[in-house]
């Protein structure tokens, strides 16, 4: 459907692509990667047509439909939600306006003998607002936002009702740059499912490798100029890339060795008249070879690690029985919560639950209208949110305003720190005024790891990072000695971090004392088990009458007498086997329920602050809460195992 014949592309003098080729076709996902500046966004616009290349063309087959998300869009005009995430075509949004006019006000303007209704229905308008409002939906907008104007809304929401707009409208080939930056956890899942299912083709730059992971079946590695394809995912394309780059590696080194070998003969021989035919043979041997590259490294990463802050007590931050609601709207009534000393822990739930509410209250961002936030001993909380730059100083250089901290650290290592996060070179004597919504998040973020509190509380860090600044990220907060609360949309970031998850709706908070993936393993089970007890409680019969037998065929050879007697011994046996799997489910539901509330009175004790002062009661209890944890797997696989047959045993009746 798309071709990309031996284009090349140059900007002021540097060269982005030389002679590269690309063919998409029907169904391919593939994902764009490569470090910043590369040509990733240059490439959509060569695609798109909106640039064109220096040498070589892009072909599209005819008929094909293109759908374009950029990182940023326009700003709304007085369309409402709905009837933005429906402007599918100029015709479909003329039509809808006509025909909403002619169902309101009949106005003289519409010719009667317009085919309004029909030419409508031949572009299925009317089922185009149901599906519409049902992906908006999966991107987390309420029905009571359908109608809102979209202006009165954040960026952010706008880009989701874009978004909702082209998968409305389906496209050929879905051009996506960076769609994750505005989705948060729950709407990103949702969308990653969406697109497994989607039609057309699919192509998109993105920096969350989780979703890429997911979602492409070949990578387009863009750099240096080239354009190289490696099929599978994005870790598939990291593997292949390695061994790639090691064979590259070594077959440059024995060029080399060759090379030198045969400079040195001719360096030699050269003026020795018996061997200075070889000599000078040897020199065009050089000549003629083919010579391999050096593998070219990315631009180098550099790490660091940030100071440390002070050791703050065991109970970090307590919230006490907080009412917090905006205006009439409550979020939260009589909340408890408590961080302690170490943990990293995810909020993870849907979008307006109170997450980013509860983070604030945390940062005392937010005052509660009842209740109480304290603090513990010798704790300093800091804040991060991807929309806080109000911080900044305006007026400063990038350089100056990070270097604007009570740590004593040097100029070198502040240009360590901000080179990572992608401020290179003559880009740290930038005016902070010029820097662009990601580049003042991402300063701001460099400036609260120059002086990190022992609290830190962060909202989507990841945003406007690329692979190589998240990895950076993600090794600091390894090394970060304080307490971490955050929230992500990025699952790498949250597998790499979390070691609590918190889980937010409607009010009411359920933790899990484990990792991300320890979290979706118990909502797994846990909606495994509700679902599989509903559906028992239908198969089973109250009474074993009530279930009419099939009148089964003469046995030769055996009397009807007989026969009868056959069959209710085979019932009763049957009846007897599926009372002790009942039994046996029942237990396991006990035995599920008891390991449940041990978990509970562990996490209790673990949490009292007397229990540390005996020595090794802590690690005693938490030797036993891991020894309950692995008990508590183990019961409800066999409680699902034993589930099923149940299941099957009243099916089979």
């Amino acid at each position: 459907m798309l071709t990309i014949s031996e284009i090349s592309k140059s900007f002021g003098g540097r060269t982005l692509f030389s002679d590269v080729s690309l063919q998409v076709n029907r169904g391919d996902r593939i994902g764009l990667v490569g470090p910043n500046g590369a040509g990733k966004s240059t490439l959509f616009s060569l695609i798109l047509q909106t640039d064109t290349p220096d040498d070589g063309q892009v072909n599209l087959e005819r008929g094909i439909t293109l759908g374009f998300l950029p990182q940023e869009s326009e700003p709304a005009g007085d369309e409402t939600v709905v009837e933005l995430a429906t402007a599918i075509t100029p015709d479909f949004v003329e039509l809808s306006r006509k025909i909403k006019a002619w169902d309101t006000t009949h106005p003289d303007d519409i010719d009667p003998h317009d085919h309004v209704h029909e030419r409508f229905n031949d572009l299925d308008g009317y089922q185009v607002e149901s599906r519409a409002k049902n992906i908006l939906k999966g991107l987390s907008f309420r029905d009571s936002d359908f109608d809102r104007p979209a202006r009165e809304m954040s960026g952010g929401w706008v880009m989701r009702a874009h978004l909702a707009r082209l998968l409305t409208q389906e496209p050929d080939l879905l051009m996506l740059d960076e769609p994750t930056n505005h989705l948060d956890l729950e709407a990103l899942l949702w969308f990653q499912e969406y697109l497994k299912g989607y039609p057309g083709a699919v192509l998109m730059i993105s920096h969350d490798r989780e979703f890429l992971n997911q979602l492409v079946g070949s990578v387009i590695d863009i750099r240096h100029g080239k354009l190289t394809r490696y099929r599978g995912n994005y870790e598939d394309y990291l593997a292949q890339r390695a061994a790639k780059d090691a064979q590259q590696l070594a077959a440059y080194k024995n060029q080399q060795k060759e090379i030198a070998h045969l400079q040195e003969f001719a360096d030699r021989f050269r003026a020795k008249a018996s061997k200075a035919a070889q000599a000078q043979s040897k020199l065009k041997q050089i000549e003629r070879m083919e010579k391999i590259e050096a593998p070219v490294a990315d631009d180098a990463t550099v790490g660091f690690s940030f100071p440390q802050p002070q050791r703050s007590g065991f109970k970090v931050v307590t919230l006490k029985g907080v009412d917090f609601s905006y205006g009439a709207a409550p979020v939260y009534r009589n909340l408890d919560f408590q961080a302690e000393r170490d943990d990293r822990t995810v909020l993870v739930g849907p979008n307006g639950a109170g997450k980013s509410t509860l983070l604030k209250l945390l940062a005392d961002v937010l005052k509660p209208q009842a209740g109480e936030r304290v603090l513990g001993h010798n704790v300093q909380s800091g804040y991060f949110s991807q929309y806080r730059t109000e911080t900044l100083d305006m007026s400063r250089t990038v350089l100056d305003e990070a270097s604007d901290t009570p740590q004593r650290v040097t100029e070198q290592y502040i240009r360590t720190v901000l080179g990572s996060f992608l401020f290179r070179g003559d880009d740290v004597f930038k005016k902070v005024n010029v820097l662009s919504g990601g580049e003042k998040s991402r300063l701001a973020l460099v400036k609260l790891l120059l002086n990190p509190p022992n609290l830190l509380l962060m909202d989507e860090p990841t945003t406007h990072l690329d692979m190589a600044s998240i990895d950076a990220l993600v090794k600091a907060l390894k090394e970060y000695t304080g307490t971490l609360i955050f929230i992500s949309h990025d699952v790498y970031f949250i597998r790499a971090l979390a070691n609590k998850v918190l889980h937010v709706n409607a009010g009411v908070l359920t933790p899990y004392a484990g990792d991300y993936q320890y979290y979706l393993d118990r909502t797994k089970a846990t909606s495994a088990r509700v679902a599989l007890t509903a559906g028992l409680s239908d198969a089973r019969p109250a009474q074993p009458r009530e279930r009419e037998p099939a009148r089964s065929a003469p046995i030769p050879g055996v009397d009807r007498k007989e026969q009868k007697r056959l069959e209710a011994t085979q019932r009763q046996a049957r009846s007897n086997e599926r009372k002790m799997q009942q039994q046996l489910v029942h237990r396991l539901e006990k035995d599920i329920a008891d390991c449940e509330a041990s978990q509970a009175q562990l996490t209790l004790d673990m949490e009292n602050p007397e229990t540390y002062a005996k020595a090794g009661a802590a690690m005693h209890l938490n030797r036993e809460l891991m020894g309950v944890q692995q008990q508590l797997e183990k019961l409800t696989a066999d409680w699902e195992a034993a589930a099923r047959k149940l299941a099957d045993m009243g099916e089979a009746g």
